[in-house]
């Protein structure tokens, strides 16, 4: 035996208190200076009030009555957290400082250091030797499982057959990667295309990513993928974490909403395209969903269903929407049943291309292992009993499906990452533990990413990164065995029903025929009998009998399938003229809008013309009022005028000593 150990970071309320003490919130009082001068005065109050709610609890102190504007802003910040949970603001206060000051753990002094963990680890299982048609992968590490029984591999071979791991079922290795590892990271978003795991965004030490890395899954080889300029339509891609990433058209990786420094109003989809290497914004119709991080992001057909999350106000969210990659419009959904409370970072998955899965998630103080599932067809929630092993409470969790099997690995509870790998059977909701790992290794982690690859007809699901008391970048694999991933329709009716008629046209004729085939067989045993008796004439006819009414059966079988068929080609048709008809209509709603912007604004115009001329008309009246005054008062001066002149011409006349004239007789 041979002990590693692993160290690991401070749990709550440890990290807490080391970080309230860095801040300058530590001890019997709060060093106000120590506090503003390393903050702003926005975030020192928001941090005096998280501060206050986690050690003290509500704000039950009457508003003070002094005009004191720093009083009176740390009393409105308290009050208005409510009745925040105190471990909810112990988690806020952290994470807002590690925003502000990424690099605070490492600068923390005279405090508690890291614990170290002991992990066991057993160095006595056998290897098997390498055939001629497998290909070796050395020096890989070995994850320590709880019961001891972990595959021990370092210094050693581990022989796989292609990429698949051979005898070496269930549990999880770490291979030896080559090329420049990516900065460790957790709530980064991953996704496979042509046997590559590409990795976008995430946190690292409270700032967000904008790097995208690529692993080849064929020879384990870490490279950066440097995106090309856009000539048409530059693109600064935004830093995020929280976001998600869609593989599309085997050449396209869509990255949808996400936490970023300064978010936008409303969910962004951006993309990027592998063949040239350039980044691009797509243009999207219909009203979008508010930005968000956390949210779960499904890809069913052509569309992405979201739900969920946490927007920028950290507000939980639990609202539905759906984008239509094909036509790139947004669509709420009113749904019906009881829907799952709000929450962040939960797992969903899609059954049977109709049942939308989701699993656990939590909000700032509490976690959930709750199961609910949506119909997308009838979009109505129910909240099915769970079967076998349920997992325990977990938020951060990634899951991948492999045919009826959900995976779900790493997760917290706001105490310590989850050890165990678990596995849900989507047809019969019966949960299991496929392995469980020991310590603090980066699989017990918070924000990792799971993605599913495939080798030679075997797949492995591929996990990488995550957060645990401090940010990792570790690759792990796993290969499902047969008996995680091995599903007997025989043992009951399943809770969700996989699907109409319609649905299973597909597979029906093949069904009829194993049917028939099956019964044939057991009359056939029925007649022989155990004891070999002789056949009888009886017998025989019985027997031709059964099987002409079962081949009759099966042709009225064929026939209904047939019919179910026709129509659904039929419907497909129709939907399709539908969602083309769709298409021109819209197109036409945008024209016609258009049109009416441009008449919008010419009225605009002309009402502004109108009112000029309005005013002008006022001004005219204003003036031939002015001028017919002018003009009665120039008349009356005129009238006075005359008057004088000709009584003032008598007086200088008398002067003058010309007599007055005289009237003649």
């Amino acid at each position: 035996m041979s002990m590693a150990r692993i160290s690991s970071g401070l749990a709550y309320p440890d990290r807490f208190y080391a970080a309230a003490t860095y801040a300058g919130f530590g001890g019997d009082s709060i060093d106000s200076s120590a506090v503003t001068s390393k903050f702003s005065n926005d975030v020192a109050l928001l941090l005096y009030a998280l501060y206050q709610q986690a050690t003290v609890g509500p704000c039950n102190v009457p508003k003070p009555r002094g005009w004191s504007p720093v009083e009176q802003g740390k009393w409105t910040s308290w009050n208005g957290l409510g009745s925040m949970a105190s471990i909810e603001a112990m988690r806020l206060f952290v994470k807002i400082l590690e925003e502000e000051d990424p690099g605070w753990y490492s600068r923390v002094s005279n405090f508690t250091s890291d614990p170290v963990v002991d992990v066991e680890m057993n160095r006595n299982q056998k290897t098997e030797l390498p055939s001629n048609n497998e290909v070796t992968l050395p020096e890989t590490k070995s994850i320590p499982t709880e019961n001891g029984n972990s595959v021990e591999t370092q210094d050693k071979d581990v022989v796989v057959d292609g990429l698949g791991f051979v005898g070496v079922y269930d549990q999880w290795v770490a291979p030896t990667v080559s090329g420049p590892r990516p900065k460790p990271r957790y709530e980064h978003a991953a996704a496979v295309i042509d046997d590559k795991m590409y990795i976008f965004g995430g946190n690292h030490n409270g700032r967000y990513l904008n790097d995208l890395q690529t692993l080849d899954l064929r020879n384990w080889t870490w490279s950066k993928v440097e995106a090309k300029a856009n000539s048409e339509t530059p693109l600064a891609i935004t830093s995020c974490a929280g976001h998600s990433l869609i593989p599309w058209e085997g050449n396209k990786l869509i990255s949808i909403a996400g936490h970023s420094k300064d978010p936008s109003d409303v969910v962004n989809v951006k993309a990027f395209d592998l063949q040239t290497y350039t980044w691009s914004t797509m243009k999207t119709y219909g009203k979008p969903p508010v930005s968000r991080g956390g949210q779960s992001v499904t890809l069913v057909g052509s569309t992405l269903v979201i739900f969920g999350g946490q927007d920028r106000n950290r507000t939980l969210l639990n609202d539905l929407h759906i984008l239509d990659l094909e036509t790139m419009t947004w669509d709420e959904i009113d749904t019906i049943g009881v829907s799952p409370s709000p929450r962040s970072d939960h797992a969903a998955a899609v059954h049977a291309e109709r049942y939308l899965l989701i699993f656990g998630g939590g909000t700032h103080a509490t976690c959930f292992n709750d199961l609910h599932v949506l119909d997308l067809k009838t979009m109505e929630w129910s909240r099915p009993s769970q079967q076998g092993e349920i997992p325990s409470p977990r938020a951060g969790h990634a899951g991948v499906t492999v045919g009826e099997s959900w995976f779900i690995v790493g997760g917290g509870d706001n105490k310590s990452g989850v050890s165990e790998t678990v596995v849900l059977n989507m047809s019969t909701l019966s949960w299991s533990v496929v392995t469980t790992v020991e310590g603090r290794v980066p699989l017990a982690s918070e924000g990792l990413s799971l993605v599913l690859s495939s080798y030679n007809g075997e797949d492995i699901l591929v996990s990488f990164g995550g957060y645990n008391g401090r940010y990792n970048n570790e690759v792990n694999l796993l290969k499902p065995g047969h008996k995680s991933t091995l599903h007997d329709t025989r043992t009951g009716t399943p809770p969700l029903d996989s699907g109409s008629g319609v649905q299973n046209a597909t597979n029906g004729t093949r069904d009829v025929e194993l049917e028939f085939e099956a019964a044939q067989e057991a009359k056939t045993r029925d007649i022989n009998g155990d004891n070999n008796e002789p056949q009888t004439n009886e017998v025989n006819e019985v027997s031709e009998l059964s099987l002409a009414a079962l081949k009759a059966e099966k042709e009225e079988l064929e026939s209904v399938l047939s019919n179910e068929k026709s129509q659904s080609l039929q419907l497909k048709q129709e939907l399709i003229d539908a969602e083309s008809k769709n298409t021109e209509l819209y197109k036409e709603l945008q024209s016609v809008r258009s049109q009416l912007a441009t008449e919008q604004s010419r009225c605009f115009k002309l009402e502004v013309d109108v009112a000029e001329l309005r005013q002008k008309l006022q001004t005219m009246d204003a003036l031939q009022k002015e001028l017919e005054i002018l003009q009665r008062q120039k008349a009356a001066s005129e009238e006075a005028y005359a008057k004088q002149k000709q009584s003032s011409g008598g007086v200088w006349g008398w002067l003058a000593g010309t007599p007055p004239p005289t009237e003649k007789s």
